[in-house]
């Protein structure tokens, strides 16, 4: 490991430890990372020559955190309202635009990132903050762990024994074996963290097994995603802000998918 890299994965689990125990820190690391993946997001669509709405996206991106943290719910369905007004928002603006060339796509992508980027990523936020009491910040590490350690594990197993293309047309660099190396680290992660899980609930060993397996395959398939956009945007890294990470969309691509799917399963779990 080259020593960019350990220095930018050094800094990242340190803020995610402190993000994990201190809820104050938490919204503040979400808040960057998110403004920081949607710049990135919308840099990278700018470059196609789509017309979007960047900074308005932005500041729409973050109201989602910061909604989650202070608990503002004016509605009982305030996510949905929300979306509607942001969509007619962009609707509005695009509408005092003298160029309507790319209209559709451009108003489709602004609202595609906020939700991909920001609602996606704050659903970490609902599982630190609404998730019942000390259980929160348990489940949130958990999940990081997993997520993380299967990422890990993709680099680790895919660059010394990676052979077999997983998916050459969206990632090249992505092997069939470090696909592999990504589940059994998931699954490890699972077992060594199985405490952090609610006691009551009496997971047997095997249904640990199973939550690291589908959930870091779920990780992998937001990491997949994410190359899929940068592959159609012909670039390598979303951004250049970790050295030897890349971005910060490169950071956390696999958390967009798996931490709204913990999310719903532990909530419905934890409501039996």
């Amino acid at each position: 490991m080259s020593k960019d890299r350990l220095v930018s994965s050094i800094i990242m689990i340190l803020l995610s430890l402190f993000a994990v125990l201190n809820q104050w820190v938490c919204i503040l690391v979400i808040l960057a990372l998110t403004i920081g993946g949607l710049y990135e997001f919308f840099y990278l669509i700018k470059k196609k020559g789509i017309p979007i709405y960047s900074y308005t996206g932005i500041i729409l991106g973050v109201l989602i955190p910061l909604s989650i943290f202070f608990q503002f719910e004016p509605t009982k369905r305030w996510e949905l309202l929300f979306i509607v007004l942001v969509l007619l928002l962009i609707f509005i603006l695009q509408l005092n635009r003298r160029d309507n060339t790319n209209a559709i796509v451009g108003i489709s992508t602004t609202l595609f990132g906020v939700l991909y980027v920001s609602w996606f990523f704050s659903f970490l936020l609902k599982i630190r903050v609404l998730l019942p009491g000390v259980e929160g910040i348990k489940l949130l590490g958990f999940i990081l762990l997993i997520t993380k350690c299967g990422d890990m594990g993709a680099l680790l197993v895919g660059s010394k024994i990676g052979k077999h293309p997983l998916l050459p047309r969206v990632s090249p660099n992505k092997t069939i074996e470090g696909s592999i190396g990504s589940f059994i680290f998931s699954a490890v992660a699972a077992i060594l963290a199985r405490s952090l899980l609610p006691a009551e609930i009496n997971f047997s060993l095997t249904h640990v097994v199973l939550i690291g397996l589908f959930f870091g395959g779920i990780g992998q398939l937001g990491d997949m995603s994410e190359s899929l956009i940068k592959r159609d945007c012909n670039v390598k890294d979303s951004g250049k802000l970790l050295p030897a990470l890349g971005g910060v969309l490169d950071a956390i691509d696999s958390l967009l998918f798996s931490a709204p799917a913990f999310y719903f399963y532990m909530a419905q779990v934890l409501m039996q």
